[in-house]
């Protein structure tokens, strides 16, 4: 085990006995699941909260370290279960990063590499990884996943797949994902067989030297490979067709309160999520090889680089500014609830006047181009293209600005960077370590009266 893993663990550990003994009752979602998580310890499995909308994984695995290591389902020992799972996130994240950079992971499963460690400090992981919800398993599963799918040990990835929707049943979009992105990196690397053709490869340029007319050519190549990508598919279609049954008796893919989780249309979500990537992971995006100076150049090029790149900016930006007009939701919970930073970013930001959304748009623009060049360098196009694809399935029906929300797609767009310095993890590293003190020590010590603690 490394030092810099014990110090992880050792600093998780610490936080989380801070925290229960500041916060000693359920905050916020905990009224939920701790009084469920409790009546399955009881042998209660009949007993159900029609306020929760997420399946019962997360307090199936509390019962589980219940009945394995004798733990009594109070308030500190659910949360450990959380814990326990961000204690292990590092150890997922090394393998899904190796896959990336496409290098052998470490010998020692419990040597994560210091990359890791740092990507399991992200500030949304982090802190809800002391208190009793599902973000954590979540990820965890969905990482796990993709590596068993990059692998090629699909009936496994298939499994941990079904799984991670016993935390989220919308984490299916993410199983279609971890299968979609193992094969374009199969069809990527693999090597020519005896009898093999041209015309059975699918066309998959660097995401560098893309132009649009190669998705024309993507589209025609595409039917020659189907075949042999039905044939991988097939531990996920038994998946796929459970999850067709489970929201035909369900009635939607909602348990509980679906009142409040009605899928809508909420385009401008996308926007907030290439906002949020980037604040979080700017340490990153000037890390490569041209600097901050060539970032921004780049991204001015890729903007306003030609006549035909202004042209496309310009009808980009007017069909992003009808979407605002059209598709801008003021969800009643972030208009009303003042204990997490979201009201404040919507309030003091968004609301600050009618124009502020319009102009923010180019913001918007400027941030997916920097990001489609930073992990484009190393990427064919649909590689860089999937995940976008994929996080637009999960983030457009959703009507509520939660950060929670971004915290799956950003480490998967996070960790398809492979060519980090060390100076660069530092930075990100620093910057992650003062969000996570500032978010928790404002969290555990300077609550408000009327307010309580604020949150993400």
């Amino acid at each position: 085990m490394s030092a810099a893993y014990l110090l992880y663990c050792g600093i998780c550990v610490t936080v989380l006995k801070e925290l229960n003994s500041v916060l000693l009752e359920p905050y916020m979602d905990e009224p939920f699941h701790i009084p469920q998580a409790q009546a399955y310890c009881r042998g209660e499995f009949t007993t159900w909260d029609p306020k929760i909308t997420t399946p019962p994984g997360l307090y199936v695995m509390s019962l589980m370290l219940k009945s394995v290591f004798m733990f009594k389902c109070t308030i500190p020992m659910l949360r450990l279960t959380t814990t326990l799972i961000l204690l292990a996130l590092p150890l997922a994240l090394t393998r899904l990063l190796c896959f990336h950079q496409r290098v052998r992971p470490p010998t020692s499963i419990l040597s994560p590499t210091l990359e890791s460690l740092i990507l399991a400090s992200f500030p949304i992981a982090w802190f809800f990884g002391f208190l009793y919800y599902t973000e954590v398993p979540s990820l965890v599963s969905v990482v796990l996943t993709v590596v068993a799918a990059a692998e090629g040990r699909h009936w496994l990835a298939a499994l941990l797949g079904l799984i991670s929707c016993t935390f989220r049943q919308t984490n299916i979009i993410w199983v279609i994902y971890a299968f979609a992105s193992s094969q374009l990196m199969d069809m990527r690397f693999r090597r020519p067989t005896a009898g093999s053709s041209q015309a059975s490869k699918l066309y998959d340029p660097p995401a560098s030297a893309a132009v649009p007319s190669d998705l024309i050519q993507i589209l025609k190549s595409a039917p020659a490979v189907l075949p042999e990508l039905l044939r991988s598919s097939v531990p996920y279609m038994f998946l796929l067709g459970f999850c067709v049954v489970f929201v035909t008796w369900n009635g939607g893919i909602v348990l509980g309160d679906k009142s409040n989780h009605v899928p809508v249309v909420h385009i401008p979500q996308m926007y907030y999520f290439a906002a949020f990537a980037t604040a979080f992971g700017w340490p990153i995006l000037i890390a490569g090889d041209r600097g901050v100076v060539g970032l921004i150049g780049d991204i001015r090029n890729c903007m306003f680089g030609s006549k035909s790149r202004s042209f496309g900016t310009l009808i980009t930006s007017v069909i992003m500014a009808v979407t605002v007009h059209k598709y801008t939701i003021h969800h009643p919970f972030l208009l009303s609830d003042n204990r997490h930073y979201t009201f404040y970013v919507w309030r003091r930001i968004y609301m600050l006047h009618p124009v502020v959304p319009y102009m923010l748009i180019p913001v918007y623009i400027a941030c997916g181009w920097a990001w489609f060049l930073r992990v484009g360098r190393d990427q064919t196009l649909l590689q860089t293209l999937i995940l976008p694809m994929f996080t637009l399935l999960t983030l457009i029906p959703t009507p509520l600005l939660e950060p929670r929300y971004f915290l799956i797609p950003y480490i998967l767009l996070r960790s398809q960077v492979a060519d980090v310095p060390l100076w660069g993890m530092i930075l990100e590293g620093g910057w992650y370590t003062a969000i996570n003190a500032v978010t928790m020590f404002v969290f555990l010590y300077l609550p408000r009266d009327g307010v309580g603690r604020f949150m993400w």
